[in-house]
């Protein structure tokens, strides 16, 4: 009855595994945050601070298609059939809307108990046309209305108390929450969709940005000598994730931004009180497309011709901005490259070690 039920399950595509289920799929649903709400927020930033009313419209477009973006992009990773696929627009908006400041969470969660429904009779009938899309969208909607207010409670409390905790105590929390996330983002797990999922904004965004940067322009500034410009781009700008291979392989290679990201997280808390203004996806992205500092920006914008009284045009004091170029950049590359050229000089660390195919 076991095998019979295990070959039922790959012969449908049904994979339970967490590489599946967890790594791909909280990356996918970051993706679609990032190709929804994210750009959404960002476009309208640019129309407000531009007067362009037509970005405006475009962002509104964008983030209200936020649920159903990261359904798909959910579904996408979890090689879901067609009809399965196209019935989680319905889902994602479901979840989405149900589950509140929480509703990231309940949208993974729930799309992937549509996905696993709608593959359990994706062509098994002859009228696969109707019974697979009711199927998933019946069982993912219902799912929402049972889960997602809960789920996204849940969640919600949680960002609040860590935020709540982080005005409380910037120091200890500036250095648990940048080292923790600068890990989780240079693991093949997605910072973005956890920061989306907990609704990490404010100070506690701020030390989730630092500890991002930390890893990203410090992996990238400490191999530039195997990697050259291009590697710099691509994981400055691009994701510190290249260096899995090689942190597997030597798990002490980490060591340098750990360092660094256990300096920044203060120093952006504690000292200049760094706040994640925009998505709260964008806490967990650091210097990928520069999408982290976007978010601190927006904070910092006055309406066009207003500017706030020791602002600069840009927005922000010239305190902000020294803030934030010494935490998104500066800090991470000097105290990487610092730690690094030690344990280079030691031979714990070899030329090689931080080779990236890019």
């Amino acid at each position: 009855m076991t095998s019979s039920f295990s070959a039922f399950l790959k012969r449908q595509g049904i994979d339970l595994s967490w590489n599946r289920l967890g790594v791909k799929g909280m990356g996918a649903m970051a993706q679609g945050l990032f190709a929804s709400l994210l750009i959404g927020t960002i476009l309208n930033t640019a129309g407000t601070q531009t007067g362009l009313a037509f970005l405006n419209k475009v962002g509104a477009f964008a983030t209200g298609v936020t649920g159903a973006a990261m359904a798909v992009s959910i579904g996408f990773a979890l090689e879901a059939p067609s009809f399965v696929l196209y019935s989680l627009v319905a889902v994602g908006q479901a979840a989405n809307s149900l589950g509140g400041a929480g509703g990231p969470l309940a949208v993974y969660f729930i799309t992937v108990i549509a996905v696993i429904a709608g593959k359990l009779v994706s062509k098994v009938t002859p009228v696969d046309l109707i019974v697979t899309p009711l199927v998933t969208i019946g069982t993912g909607v219902a799912a929402a209305f049972l889960l997602a207010p809960p789920i996204g409670k849940a969640a919600s409390a949680i960002g609040i108390a860590v935020m709540w905790a982080t005005n409380m105590q910037p120091f200890i929390m500036g250095i648990v929450i940048s080292v923790i996330m600068g890990i989780v983002l240079t693991l093949p797990i997605s910072s973005a969709a956890i920061c989306a999922a907990l609704g990490l904004t404010g100070l506690a965004g701020g030390a989730a940005l630092a500890g991002c940067c930390a890893h990203m322009v410090g992996f990238a500034v400490a191999s530039f000598r195997e990697n050259k410009l291009g590697g710099l781009l691509a994981q400055g700008l691009g994701t510190s994730m290249l260096q899995v291979p090689n942190l597997m392989k030597k798990p002490v290679l980490w060591l340098p931004a750990v360092f660094a990201s256990a300096i920044n997280g203060p120093v952006a808390t504690c000292i200049f009180k760094l706040e994640q203004n925009g998505p709260a996806i964008a806490s967990g992205m650091g210097t990928s497309g520069l999408v982290g500092p976007i978010g601190v920006v927006t904070g910092w914008l006055s309406p066009p011709g207003t500017a706030a009284a020791g602002g600069t045009p840009f927005g922000g004091t010239p305190t902000n901005w020294v803030g934030l170029i010494l935490v998104a950049v500066v800090i991470p590359a000097v105290f990487t490259l610092l730690a690094s050229e030690i344990m280079r000089k030691r031979g714990i660390i070899e030329y090689g070690d931080l080779k990236i195919d890019c």
